[in-house]
């Protein structure tokens, strides 16, 4: 009998340093890894990801990980990914079909981390995968007021001409 505990822990070992082969040999031994969460409500995915590991999300996208699974904030693997700012990664997540409107528990979605922090490529990215810039948050503020509230003028432009171009469709 496969002592899952035992993998569980192994697994995010694994994930949390790289090691893409443990997990590889987990895999292999079809211990059912994928989905198990930690205390945070973490899967290897989300901890790949939040890592900046693209190889490991590959990996792990390529054997079933659940690409919108949602932690215990609400959050998912491309939330993380646009606040950070990794854009290799949000390429594999969008490629993988990524789900671009989901919301966290305070109604934050992907595209308002990468507005928040200033992340134009991946808002771009985002944007053209369908993400709303119209979406609010649970205290009504969109992505825009978000970039506003940092300061950041550059990106502000950038919804402002998002917009500009919605409009004009």
């Amino acid at each position: 009998m496969i002592d899952n505990s035992t993998h569980t822990d192994s697994i995010f070992h694994a994930v949390r340093s790289g090691d893409a082969d443990t997990v590889l040999k987990l895999l292999a031994e079809n211990v059912t890894v994928l989905e198990h969460e930690d205390e945070k409500g973490y899967t290897p995915l989300i901890l790949a990801t939040y890592h900046g590991n693209a190889v490991l999300t590959d990996l792990l996208l390529k054997n079933g990980a659940n690409i919108d699974h949602q932690d215990a904030s609400g959050n998912t693997s491309l939330m993380g990914v646009c606040f950070k700012g990794y854009e290799q990664i949000v390429d594999l997540l969008l490629e993988n079909g990524a789900n671009v409107h989901l919301k966290n528990g305070n109604g934050g979605t992907a595209l308002a981390f990468a507005a928040m922090f200033g992340h134009e490529t991946i808002v771009k990215k985002l944007v053209d995968n369908g993400a709303s810039i119209y979406d609010q948050d649970v205290r009504g503020l969109r992505p825009i007021d978000l970039a506003a509230q940092q300061g950041n003028e550059s990106m502000v432009n950038l919804f402002k001409e998002l917009d500009e171009e919605r409009q004009a469709n």
